[in-house]
């Protein structure tokens, strides 16, 4: 880091800077508050989950019947999880690409080319013909798009988070760690309404024709608008000196691996019980009452706003929670509770109306406080010049290995062998969750 000497108070002999003075003077030339960098992060993630949630449900309720009307409900669905993943594949492809790109043209560029992909990605789908119309080349296409999606918002990354950790005060970094999560909860709300009040006002062939279009249109112009609004946040000057002064750069991915790549693997794990349980709250239930119940989907759709409502409450109560038992305790002791509910879960989800609603919205309450501590919870593991390019990482592999196939695995093999498979997956993410602090030191510091 850069550093200018002061001069003493007489005037006379300049005084050398030692690295104490260099941080002082660092905090004095960026006065940006915590809760100013929360903003940033939430509107960021909360642009990211509605796309994110807006595909989910489309793969649910849409595009079964667009794209793969050749197979029977429950293949074309599994079908349609398949393509779901590729945007997860691609995430760790799409961090290590703009890391190289913001190494050579800047942060700036970086976010340019993310919102170029991401718009292009976003449009290209809500204008994408069907299976009726191009064939197997619409499932290519699809496929195409949402790799792409996945591309992008692994370029997007801002180092926005890391940012608002760094800057938390000591005694509440629980509870600035739980802010940017609330996009998650938000996000879901919003593309569940939507999707809501399409699908009850429109004409099943009219929602499946031209309907479901408007969600990836309002997808497109919120992310459009969230990324701009990133850009201008973090290309200011005060932000880009703080960011400087913090070390939060881009590194080499491959001098990342050898050098953190125990760090990786542990913050991979480290929150997968609160990923695993993110699908089988979200999108896996909604594909098991379209395919195995009477509910009404519009109702069920606004039990689970009910629950992202819940959800946000959770979210909010585990920061608090986190800054008075620590951070390590709390994610402990949520996949703990997780592997409790998952014991429940087969007897919930074939328990009607009553079970099924009891299992979403016990299970957002219990999402709500493990996935708002789930955020850079062993980003202090990293060596300061590796803290961004790994928060980046540890993000996308963790949504990878607890998230991606979650939908599919959950349904295929409930549908085939029976609803005790969720309880094994839900079991498997809980049980990563707590070898992986087990392993984690750095973690006994927060």
């Amino acid at each position: 880091m850069t550093t200018t000497s002061s001069i003493s108070p007489q005037g006379a002999q300049p005084v050398p800077n030692t690295s104490e003075n260099a941080a002082r003077q660092g905090d004095e030339h960026s006065h940006i508050a915590p809760g100013e960098i929360a903003v940033g992060v939430i509107i960021g993630r909360a642009s990211e989950y509605f796309d994110f949630f807006v595909y989910g449900i489309a793969s649910v309720l849409v595009f079964p019947a667009v794209f793969f009307p050749f197979e029977a409900r429950l293949e074309g669905t599994l079908y349609a999880f398949v393509v779901f993943s590729f945007a997860f594949l691609a995430r760790p492809f799409g961090t290590v690409i703009s890391m190289a790109i913001q190494r050579r043209f800047g942060r700036e560029a970086k976010l340019t080319i993310a919102l170029f992909v991401l718009g292009t990605s976003t449009a290209g789908i809500a204008f994408l013909p069907g299976y009726a119309s191009l064939g197997f080349t619409s499932i290519v296409l699809l496929s195409v798009f949402r790799f792409a999606q996945g591309l992008a918002l692994g370029g997007s990354w801002d180092g926005l988070p890391s940012l608002l950790a760094l800057n938390a005060p000591e005694n509440r970094r629980g509870w600035y760690a739980m802010l940017g999560q609330l996009g998650a909860p938000l996000g879901f709300f919003v593309a569940s309404a939507l999707f809501a009040y399409l699908y009850a006002n429109l004409p099943l062939k009219d929602f499946l024709d031209w309907g479901w279009r408007y969600t990836f249109y309002v997808a497109f112009a919120i992310n459009v608008v969230a990324l701009f609004a990133r850009l201008r946040l973090v290309a200011t000057e005060e932000y880009s000196r703080l960011l400087e002064e913090r070390e939060l750069q881009p590194t080499s991915v491959v001098e990342l691996a050898r050098s953190q790549g125990a760090n990786l693997l542990i913050g991979a794990f480290a929150a997968l019980a609160s990923y695993a349980l993110f699908h089988l709250i979200t999108v896996f239930p909604l594909s098991w009452i379209t395919l195995y119940s009477d509910q009404s989907i519009t109702e069920f759709l606004v039990v689970q706003m009910i629950g992202a409502v819940f959800c946000a409450g959770g979210i909010v109560a585990s920061g608090v929670v986190a800054d008075r038992v620590g951070r390590r305790f709390t994610l402990g002791g949520l996949a703990a509770m997780i592997a409790v509910f998952s014991g429940f879960a087969p007897t919930l989800l074939d328990g009607g109306r009553l079970g099924q609603d009891i299992f979403i919205l016990l299970g957002f309450v219990l999402l709500g406080l493990s996935y708002g501590q789930a955020a850079g919870a062993v980003t202090s593991n990293f060596e300061p010049k590796y803290r961004y390019t790994g928060a980046a990482l540890t993000a996308d592999l963790a949504w990878l290995i607890g998230a991606a196939f979650a939908p599919l695995v959950a349904l295929g093999l409930s549908a085939n062998f029976g609803l005790a498979y969720v309880s094994v997956y839900l079991l498997s993410g809980a049980v990563g969750t707590l070898a992986a602090l087990g392993l984690n030191r750095a973690l006994v510091r927060d």
